[in-house]
């Protein structure tokens, strides 16, 4: 149970105790008796009935002889013996023992305590909400403490072996855990530590993760805040808790300040459409003052992350605030296989699945997006009551991290799933005859997301630079989906426009950025650093004249129109293949690996049965076709007309003009 419920809980018993306690403590003379007449009582008295009385002031409480307890009240001023007396009852022959009481206080106080009971109640309440907001998300009466959350050192944390993929970060950083052990080493040579170190990188890459790291390495109280949990609605809020973060971490030295996402506070000063954000300054001046100002010495190191670090204010990247850069780029194949490793710890995994080849087919991902792929295909196995995780489960989940899940409730025509067929092996076939393309690792007619299919390509070997050649390679398999439905149909639909958007964006960074037109020559066009936010530019910088906009539009029309061209070509050369994937395609929906390799590789005018039997194996095919497929058999020998355009020259007579 929470325990936070458990105290307020508690809280309230308690008051609802004492008001209980004092309205009993108030009326405990009263609490079972019956209040009789002045004259009853002489009656009681006279017949010997009554066996004592006590006088308080005016009230009398009486004790008869049987046990109860009775209660009165006499005339003010008047004495309860001449009363009797008065009545001819002499008090002292019957065995009454009369006692009077002196009057306390007590009750004339509980009485003042009780008429003020509900004002001193409704003050309690109130008193007790005001403390339980305060310890609440929005602190109120305390909006300047800060909101960090601490983390000890003797608690078990994040180490270096629970991060993967990023192997200089962790050397970068493994200096600042040698100085929070060994600080005596650094300070015997005259060197001075990082007092900040900022990580940069995509979103995903594991900057937060590796911070904590750092604190579990060095064994030393981690703070963690957030740069939006610094600015408030009210102002000076943000500079206040600063201060008090670092006060914090001081009388805690040594120990790691972490403040994650800190462009939220670190933008530029001074810029924004209308005006700059003085909160928010304050904030950031606030954060320049503590991490370098008059007070040095402090043994407090500052770590931040941000994915945007080109918009951070320059006052905070120079040396002294934050002296080191740590970069944490997406992971390559082997950094995708090692958090593969730590993400599959514990998990029972099949013996088919081979880690290098998952991280093969995962270009691309960050740490977190291998993370969300490792527990999809958990999640997989456990819909199908599976025991492990296999090689299906984790095929399926990349699939559905890439594309989304699939759609197979979706009605479509038998027409539009022969156009969807037609335009994903048009794709595939033209990257196939194109030596400088990627080879085609998967194709799905399937609906998955918005997408009503889609051919997977997957890279031979890792590649951070891009040639000409590969450009103009994606460029003529972008068109071949368009081109493929021309083909057959001689119609064109709307399935092309996300492959004519991306060949766009290619052909013109082809043109602008990357200096790859003969015409144009090599140089850039545009400035491309502004942002809107920032206020520095509210379109793009245009360095060019409308002259050099028409040439560069007109060097963008040619080669797209070149990868057009292509396109056509080759699915003009090999309409029989392509008709061939595509029924494929149609009867099969799904096709991916070596059984991809095979259907490339098979003869085009092969049978439907000998196609299925020679890619999905012989006992696909039913024996009612037996006699065609040994028939048709004879076809199958030597090598395909793909086959010898994949090898020969005439595929590389069929690539893109340069």
């Amino acid at each position: 149970m929470n325990p936070r419920f458990l105290r307020s809980g508690a809280i309230y018993l308690l008051i609802i105790g004492a008001v209980l306690v004092v309205f009993l403590v108030y009326s405990r003379d009263s609490y079972g008796s019956r209040e009789i007449p002045i004259t009853q009582v002489v009656e009681m008295t006279n017949r010997g009935e009554i066996q004592g009385i006590e006088i308080h002031g005016d009230k009398l409480n009486l004790t008869t002889t049987d046990g109860r307890r009775l209660t009165s009240r006499k005339e003010a001023g008047s004495s309860l013996v001449e009363t009797l007396e008065s009545a001819g009852v002499d008090a002292s022959t019957g065995g009454v023992r009369i006692a009077v009481k002196g009057s306390s206080g007590l009750g004339s106080f509980l009485g003042i305590l009780l008429g003020f009971l509900p004002l001193i109640f409704i003050g309690a309440l109130l008193l007790f909400m005001m403390r339980q907001a305060q310890g609440s998300n929005s602190q109120t009466m305390q909006f300047g403490r800060s909101k960090a959350r601490v983390v000890l050192g003797n608690r078990p944390a994040v180490t270096f072996a629970d991060v993967a993929g990023a192997e200089e970060a962790k050397q970068e950083l493994q200096e600042v855990v040698e100085f929070l052990r060994f600080p005596e080493r650094f300070a015997a040579l005259g060197a001075r530590v990082p007092s900040g170190m900022l990580l940069m990188g995509p979103p995903g890459t594991g900057k937060t993760l590796l911070s904590r790291a750092v604190a579990g390495e060095a064994a030393v109280p981690f703070f963690s805040i957030s740069g939006s949990e610094f600015v408030e609605m009210f102002v000076g809020v943000g500079a206040s808790r600063v201060r008090d973060l670092f006060d914090q971490a001081k009388q805690n030295a040594p120990c790691i300040v972490f403040i994650d996402e800190i462009d939220a506070v670190g933008r530029h000063r001074g810029a924004g459409l209308g005006g700059g954000h003085d909160e928010r300054e304050q904030t950031l001046n606030q954060i320049l003052v503590e991490m370098d100002g008059f007070e040095t010495g402090t043994n407090v190191i500052v770590l931040a992350a941000t994915n945007r670090p080109d918009i951070l204010d320059p006052a905070l990247l120079r040396p002294g605030r934050f002296d080191r850069r740590v970069t944490l780029d997406l992971p390559d194949v082997k950094g995708r296989e090692a958090i593969l490793g730590v993400h599959s710890k514990g998990k029972p995994i099949e013996d088919n699945v081979d880690p290098s080849t998952v991280a093969k087919q995962t270009p691309g991902f960050s740490g977190a997006d291998l993370a969300n792929l490792v527990n999809e295909s958990a999640i997989l196995a456990a819909r199908l009551s599976k025991t492990s995780i296999g090689k299906e489960e984790f095929g399926e989940a990349i699939d559905r991290v890439i594309a989304g899940p699939e759609r197979r409730s979706r009605v479509i025509s038998e027409h539009e799933k022969a156009i969807t067929a037609f335009h994903e092996a048009g794709h595939a076939l033209v990257a196939y005859m194109l030596p400088d393309a990627d080879p085609t690792h998967k194709i799905s007619i399937v609906a998955r997301g918005a997408m009503g299919g889609y051919t997977r390509f997957l890279p031979d070997e890792e590649r951070h630079l891009q040639s000409k050649k590969q450009f103009q390679a994606m460029l003529a398999v972008a068109m071949g989906g368009r081109m493929a439905e021309r083909i057959r149909f001689n119609e064109v639909t709307t399935g092309a426009s996300n492959d004519f958007e991306m060949a766009t964006r290619i052909a013109r960074d082809m043109v602008t950025r990357f200096g790859m037109s003969e015409k144009l020559g090599p140089r850039t066009f545009g400035r491309r650093e502004e942002l809107v936010f920032l206020g520095r530019e509210i379109s793009e910088q245009r360095d060019y004249s409308d002259r050099v906009a028409e040439q560069i539009d007109n060097e963008v029309h040619i080669l797209l129109e070149t990868a057009h061209n292509t396109a056509e070509k080759i699915l003009t050369d090999n309409e029989d293949k392509l008709k061939q994937m595509a029924q494929f395609l149609i009867q099969h929906e799904t096709i991916e690996g070596e059984e991809l390799a095979r259907l490339f590789s098979i003869d085009p005018l092969a049978s439907e049965e000998e196609v299925t039997s020679t890619v999905r194996g012989p006992e696909t095919v039913s024996p009612k076709s037996s006699s065609k497929t040994k028939r048709s058999s004879t076809r199958t020998k030597g090598p395909s007309s793909s086959q010898r355009r994949r090898k020969g020259g005439p595929g590389a007579a069929a690539a893109p003009a340069s």
